[in-house]
């Protein structure tokens, strides 16, 4: 090697290096750190003794935190799927309207990435008025005339976590929006004025030209949904409150994993082992769901 060749690696090394020191600071050791909690039995702050993965089966096979652990999983996989049929669905199609320059759409992209603009608090906390038995909407629905639609959206335990995904969607559905826009506006005139010449509607050239050529976006936009929908926590803070209500219908395990490690759900102490675990299954979840989701779509990408 020679010293230019060392020279330009010791460069790439120290511009690398930031953004190394980052990951392993931020990610790397809050999970080494979560696992290696996780292998202990807890004293409220106070480590004990070693007990191995018996915080692990606690979370799994014993109560209360087994029922608590899975009804917040199931409410984590409705956010997911809500999220990729709703808001992403949604995306797609404002990116695609967009890209084909419809009336106004310079003002419309402004207006539907707006609200990702906003603190994530400060939407919930409004939100959470508006939703309230006498809040906006209600009186909204009461001035329409339809009392009847009226309803407790945050308190009844049937639609409190849908009303709160709604809310979410409608904060986050600009950033797929411009996502995919950039990606329709990067597919190929030359493929698109090809198409159209040849007499293609508009919905086969949607589906044979343009939805292949996006495929690594929504892979993008796909594995970043696993990991929001995963990681939701503070939509359902300022909304909902901590403890999931109404009943741990909007439990989620990252509310869950707060709640155990900083007061347990039973006795109001911190359970840190246990809630090192339910850490450590949040970080595991959240990587092999995302590694599943690209090789999918990767192969899909490739087959394409």
């Amino acid at each position: 090697m020679t010293r230019k060749d060392a020279r330009k690696d010791l460069w790439i090394a120290l511009f690398v290096l930031p953004g190394l020191t980052i990951v392993a600071v931020v990610i790397l050791l809050p999970l080494f750190m979560s696992l290696f909690n996780s292998l202990f039995s807890w004293n409220q702050l106070i480590r004990k003794d070693f007990i191995g993965f018996a915080n692990f089966k606690r979370v799994f096979f014993t109560e209360p935190y087994k029922t608590r652990f899975f009804n917040a999983l199931g409410n984590n996989a409705k956010w997911f799927i809500f999220t990729m049929l709703i808001q992403n669905t949604l995306g797609l199609l404002f990116g695609y309207l967009l890209s084909r320059k419809v009336a106004g759409h310079e003002f419309f992209k402004r207006v539907i990435f707006i609200p990702v603009l906003f603190s994530i608090v400060a939407v919930g906390f409004l939100w959470g008025l508006y939703l309230r038995p006498n809040g906006l909407l209600n009186s909204f629905l009461k001035l329409l005339g339809r009392p009847d639609l009226m309803k407790a959206w945050l308190g009844d335990e049937s639609i409190a976590t849908f009303s709160i995904i709604l809310v979410n969607i409608w904060r986050w559905v600009g950033f797929p929006s411009l996502v995919f826009l950039a990606a329709i506006d990067n597919v190929p005139t030359d493929c698109l004025e090809a198409a159209y010449l040849d007499g293609a509607k508009e919905s086969t050239v949607f589906r044979k030209i343009v939805l292949p050529l996006i495929v690594p976006s929504i892979t993008v936009i796909t594995v970043l949904t696993i990991i929001g929908s995963l990681n939701v926590f503070e939509q359902i803070y300022t909304m909902a409150g901590l403890d999931g209500s109404p009943n741990f219908s909007t439990d989620t395990i990252g509310t869950l994993f707060y709640r155990t490690a900083f007061g347990s759900v039973d006795s109001g102490s911190p359970e840190i082992g246990i809630g090192s675990a339910i850490g450590v299954v949040i970080y595991g979840l959240t990587f092999f769901a995302s590694i599943f989701s690209i090789s999918a779509l990767g192969k899909k990408e490739i087959e394409l």
